[in-house]
């Protein structure tokens, strides 16, 4: 007779171990607590180090109940698993006083040294948006967090690859100190990919700074480097060339308004960079520079670029007209830019109107692969840009288009959009990632 007595295990306690760590992958940090109390084995797969190579801290602002149980649960978790910690991001949602950002910054101060002790493993880091140049920053506690952050980052040069502290907002000498800490062991510094956008605060001229020049001389690796143009000097480029020519592969160069730009930078500077780092792409990303004699300056055909992005952020400005950018500027490198694949348009062009401009720019650029344009066009504009698509006059595979009207109601345009849609279907759907649609600006 079959003795019963013994209960049946459950499939999943014969689940591999491989799989197991799989599904808890994919649990927060209250299920997997939860998950570990069922048995032995799952507690075992609870401490497995490939769970924690990665987490995201939030410091919210203003909390809910739930948002403080998630923050310290966090915490807790990074803490206790930090010595398999790889990946680390930090977060500041709304802070909006002085209290929270001096607990902001004794919390780091706890965590940061902690990771510096047990931690062998840490090769990015993200602490974006810190806004250091903001009141609520008190010169103490901001002093405080530098030292830490600084500290933290010598500790950890030798290990670490990558580190955004994009929006920090920090003074030149500061901003370099923090840098340096990450070469301060050898002198040099081998990190892959830095993002330091917005990490000086606005109107420096960084470009004319010989600290800054030391500082970028250092770093012997780099393979991504995301700034600003207030940045790029004839000195960088050089520096640059010398020191990581060998792995450079990708600049992304914001240029703000606010930001000085009117700096002298060779087409030579750029042409021996290119020459040396063959391998390089360069992406621009303009915010309210739009007129003409500006980005003439800027974007040289000696650059390799790859793309560009021309953004107004809604700005309408009667002293600028983008006509003579589509129809003189960019058309003049297209034989040079042989990068270049991607273009962003983000306008408030209500005095002008740029449908012919446009579509001859964007069939005189034969490798343009995505296009995202929002401004005022006609829907018709979309009809012929599809045209000349189906007719392989072009060979763009994205195609993202919001069309400002000045219309409350745009019920006609929408369907107008659907019309062509339908006409064009065989193409959108097989061969285009395609997103269209009105927006009333009124």
């Amino acid at each position: 007779m079959e003795d019963d007595s013994e209960p049946k295990q459950s499939s999943w306690a014969y689940l591999p171990d491989v799989c197991l760590r799989h599904v808890f992958h994919w649990l927060d940090d209250r299920d997997r607590s939860r998950a570990a109390l069922v048995c032995k084995k799952w507690s075992c797969a609870m401490h497995s180090g490939s769970l924690w190579r990665c987490r995201t801290i939030t410091f919210y602002g203003q909390p809910s109940r739930a948002r403080t149980l998630e923050f310290q649960s966090a915490l807790w978790y990074t803490k206790k698993f930090g010595k398999y910690l790889k990946h680390l991001e930090i977060k500041l949602s709304n802070p909006y006083n002085t209290p929270f950002i001096k607990k902001f910054q004794v919390i780091m101060r706890g965590l940061l040294s902690h990771l510096g002790k047990c931690n062998s493993h840490l090769v990015s880091l993200s602490i974006k948006y810190l806004e250091l140049d903001c009141l609520i920053w008190k010169n103490v506690v901001r002093a405080q967090f530098i030292k830490n952050l600084a500290s933290f980052l010598k500790r950890m040069s030798n290990q670490l690859d990558y580190l955004n502290l994009k929006g920090a907002r920090i003074t030149l000498e500061e901003g370099c100190e923090l840098l340096n800490s990450l070469s301060s062991l050898t002198n040099r510094s081998f990190i892959s990919e830095i993002n330091i956008e917005d990490f000086f605060s606005l109107h420096l001229s960084v470009y004319s700074s010989a600290l800054f020049h030391q500082t970028m001389s250092k770093f012997h690796r780099l393979t991504i480097l995301t700034f600003n143009y207030n940045c790029i000097s004839d000195e960088l480029l050089d520096i640059l060339r010398e020191h990581s020519s060998h792995s450079l592969c990708t600049l992304n160069i914001k240029c703000h308004i606010h930001d000085p730009h009117g700096q002298v930078v060779s087409g030579m500077s750029w042409a021996n960079l290119a020459k040396r780092a063959p391998k390089l792409n360069v992406n621009f990303f303009f915010e309210r520079v739009m007129k003409h004699d500006h980005l003439a300056r800027i974007l040289l055909v000696e650059i390799p670029v790859r793309s560009v992005s021309l953004r107004s952020c809604y700005f309408s400005d009667p002293d600028w007209t983008m006509r003579p950018t589509l129809t003189n500027l960019l058309p003049a490198y297209w034989h040079v830019f042989i990068f270049f694949k991607k273009l962003t348009l983000e306008l408030n062009n209500d005095h002008e109107l740029l449908d012919n401009e446009l579509l001859q720019l964007i069939l005189s650029c034969k490798r343009l692969l995505f296009l995202k344009v929002w401004a005022f066009l006609s829907v018709s504009f979309m009809e012929r840009l599809l045209q000349n698509r189906a007719e392989r006059k072009c060979i763009l595979t994205t195609i993202k288009v919001r069309i400002y009207t000045a219309q409350d109601d745009s019920t006609e345009e929408e369907q107008q959009l659907a019309d062509i849609y339908r006409k064009f279907k065989y193409l959108i759907d097989s061969e285009l990632n395609y997103f269209v649609i009105t927006y009333p600006m009124v």
